[in-house]
């Protein structure tokens, strides 16, 4: 999978999201997408605290797009060239941050995670959103 420069404290940024999600795929992951903000600390705690740490144990394939990025251009799933906020616009994301789990086509398989709500439960609910995703990708 082809993606910008990795910081340790950033989630890959995909050059297409449909080879991020058949990498994802290839593992029987679904594609998680951070749809972030850059300065927003909130999405920094979600990212550091649960989704590279999980990336690192190889437990989840996640990716992060800006949703206020006019100059990066990614393959959106329906081959379209798009920036980070045309995407989150197609996505109608408003919030940040907002995870998105995908199957390979480009279809959500469990509900949004909007925002960040309260910390101490943020980790049950992602575990159960990829949950969920695993499981319907599982029955595809």
């Amino acid at each position: 999978m082809a993606t910008a420069a990795l910081a340790d404290d950033q989630l890959p940024v995909p050059a297409s999201l449909p080879q991020a999600a058949a990498a994802a795929r290839a593992r029987g992951e679904p594609l998680v997408v951070m749809v972030t903000l850059r300065g927003c600390a909130f999405c920094d705690v979600v990212r550091r605290h649960h989704l590279l740490p999980m990336l690192r144990r190889g437990e989840v394939h996640a990716v992060q797009i800006d949703m206020l990025d006019r100059a990066t251009r990614l393959e959106a799933f329906d081959g379209r060239r798009l920036t980070g906020q045309e995407q989150a616009r197609a996505w109608r994301i408003t919030v940040a941050p907002t995870l998105l789990f995908f199957d390979e086509r480009g279809r959500e398989l469990a509900e949004r995670m909007e925002g960040m709500g309260l910390a101490d439960f943020y980790g049950p609910y992602l575990e159960e959103r990829l949950r969920l995703a695993r499981q319907r990708l599982s029955h595809r």
